[in-house]
């Protein structure tokens, strides 16, 4: 019998509720998922703040706000080119003006109604996990994920030292604290080892190379991968899993959704969690934490 993986809330209850909101969130926890998880870029003044991207003209109502209009602009982030608005132009108090826009309305219109939510910091998601762990009568962790902080740091805004203060601050810098800390960028969370003791997790794509999994265990705890290195077939798994905890890696699969359009063709979002937790998969990001917790 399989064991149930951990369930970490991909932006909150985003299937239910616009990303990274504070009804995203709540409505996780009351779901039952064992872990939260913020997208975390930086504002102008060094804050973080909460968005899946630092371009925020599809999840924010930037663009109906005049007064703004001239930030506008176009700039290269990884190396791909963008143009709309970024925190890193905004302070902590202009974004907190704007109200979160669902990303995806056309796929989940019910969340358009939800149009008075406020852009959150990393300090009000940690707030909102401590009080859900008491609502509930459960540890809630927070699962971060540092987005480009290579990019902020060719800015001069110091995305780590933001996030080690805080964690510290807070008592969540132990190997024991329900904190599960991830990034794409390796030198990152490196440097991040050398600094605290809290879970790490190296995220990696279908699209990145082929990890070598005894480098990553140096640093990291986890891996976090894309469900194809996993999958790539319904019912044809690779050995990624059993590889990944030979070498003392946990793995989380990402991500789980329950739209048809991301889905397989013929899949069923039920089945397919059951199938990777048969495959010994230790956690899921799902959007839908309410149909698996």
């Amino acid at each position: 019998m399989s064991v149930r993986p951990l369930v970490i809330a991909h932006r909150g209850a985003s299937g239910d509720r616009p990303e990274h909101t504070r009804a995203a969130y709540d409505l996780a926890i009351d779901q039952g998922a064992d872990f939260i998880e913020p997208d975390l870029v930086l504002s102008r003044d060094g804050v973080l703040v909460v968005r899946h991207e630092n371009e925020i003209s599809g999840t924010t109502d930037v663009a109906d706000h005049a007064a703004f209009a001239g930030r506008r602009t176009t700039r290269t982030v990884d190396g791909v080119e963008t143009t709309g608005w970024f925190t890193e132009d905004f302070t902590l108090a202009e974004l907190k003006i704007l109200r979160a826009r669902e990303r995806l309305p056309e796929l989940r219109p019910g969340n358009a109604a939800f149009t008075d939510e406020a852009i959150l910091t990393f300090n009000e998601v940690l707030d909102i996990a401590r009080a859900g762990s008491v609502r509930a009568g459960r540890v809630v962790g927070v699962a971060p994920e540092l987005k480009h902080p290579a990019h902020f740091a060719a800015l001069g805004l110091r995305m780590e030292d933001a996030f080690v203060a805080i964690l510290e601050a807070r008592g969540l810098s132990g190997a024991d604290a329900p904190i599960l800390i991830q990034c794409f960028e390796a030198a990152t969370l490196k440097r991040l080892r050398a600094r605290i003791a809290a879970p790490l997790l190296q995220l990696i794509s279908a699209a990145d190379p082929a990890p070598d999994l005894a480098a990553i265990a140096c640093y990291a705890d986890w891996i976090g991968v894309e469900t194809a290195l996993i999958e790539p077939v319904p019912g044809a798994p690779t050995s990624l899993i059993a590889e990944a905890h030979a070498a003392g890696l946990k793995v989380a699969a990402w991500t789980f959704r329950a739209e048809p359009a991301f889905l397989p063709p013929g899949d069923v979002f039920s089945d397919r969690v059951a199938r990777f937790a048969g495959y010994g998969v230790d956690a899921i990001f799902t959007d839908h934490p309410g149909r698996v917790a």
